[in-house]
This record gives structure tokens, C-alpha cells and sequence, in this order.
């Protein structure tokens, strides 16, 4: 055998194990960490982007912040101006999602209470105070599907203790967040 014909030989022979080693080497593929290192990236980069729209939302919540009747889900008078720079708002956030490429996500409305009266009465009335600004997006074109609405009662508080007409006031609230 020459030498030339040696290093032939040799060289077919390593091509011939990569080409049976590759399918081996992409199954092995280290536990994904190729694909966990571009998905750790891109879910970097979409849990910032979710951080600064829920901050966002939760500005223009405070912000547009609507009134209820005393112990009720009705709408105080001149809420209307309020629900549409809200739904303006949700309105830019699905663009800027929708051009991000992102999707399967909710709109989620949070309704709180102060800490008057029993904790299973104002579970229920943040609830249906939820619904009825869930109700007034969607009339103004968010799609239901899109929005979501839950009561969360007393349970999570702006100020702690709610023990003036000012502090009660800034736990009796709404919200808005993004959720997947």
C-alpha cells in the first residue's frame, strides 16, 4: 500500500464514521442545550418584553382607573372616556405583540377590594367588578377570547392597612396584566 493510497484509505474511513456518528451526535445533542440556549434567549427576550407591557398596562390602569358604586358592579358616572383610553391602549399592545410574533396570550382583568366586609363577599364583588370592565373592552372590540376576568378580593392589597377612606380607596381597583 502506498502512502498515498494510506491517507485515501484513511480519509474514506472517517468520512464513513462522521456519516454514522452524526445521526448519534443530533440524537445525543447534549440534553437539547442547543435548543435550550435559543429558547432561554427568546424567553429572555419575551419576558422583558411581558415585563415592560404589564408595567405599561398597569400605569394606564392606575391611571384610567374607573369608579363602582358603593358595594356594587355599577359604573360610577363618566367611565366612558376612561374604558376607551384603556381599550386604546390594549388595542397598541396587541399590534406590538402581534408584529413581535406573539400569540397565546390573554388579557387579564384583576379585580380588588378593600378589606371591608367578609372575604368571600368581596371575592365576589372584585369578581364581577372584572367582568363588567372585561365586558365594556370587549363591546369596545377586544375579542373575548382575547380577555379574561378574576376576582381576587382583598387578598392582594396596594396599601397595607387599609384604615382610611384614601388607603381603601387605592385598594378598591382593577387591573390589567398579560398572561400566557
Amino acid at each position: 500500500m502506498t502512502k498515498r493510497t494510506f491517507v485515501l484509505s484513511t480519509l474514506v474511513l472517517a468520512a464513513g464514521a462522521l456519516l454514522l456518528l452524526a445521526p448519534a451526535a443530533r440524537a445525543l445533542d447534549l440534553g437539547g442545550l442547543a435548543g435550550k440556549a435559543a429558547g432561554a434567549a427568546g424567553n429572555s427576550a419575551r419576558d422583558k418584553a411581558v415585563k415592560d407591557v404589564n408595567a405599561k398596562l398597569l400605569a394606564e390602569g392606575r391611571k384610567n382607573q374607573c369608579s363602582f358604586k358603593t358595594d356594587s358592579d355599577e359604573l360610577a358616572p363618566g367611565c366612558d372616556a376612561k374604558v376607551k383610553k384603556l381599550f386604546d391602549t390594549l388595542v397598541k399592545v396587541k399590534q406590538n405583540l402581534k408584529v413581535s410574533g406573539v400569540t397565546n396570550y390573554k388579557f387579564e382583568v384583576s379585580g380588588h377590594t378593600d378589606t371591608s366586609g367578609s372575604a368571600e363577599h368581596n371575592k365576589q364583588l372584585s369578581g364581577k367588578r372584572a367582568a363588567v370592565i372585561e365586558r365594556q373592552l370587549i363591546a369596545r372590540g377586544i375579542a373575548k377570547n382575547e380577555i379574561i376576568s378574576v376576582g381576587m378580593g382583598s387578598e392582594r392589597p396596594l396599601v397595607k392597612p387599609d384604615d382610611t377612606p384614601a388607603k381603601k380607596a387605592k385598594n378598591r381597583r382593577y387591573e390589567i396584566q398579560l398572561r400566557f
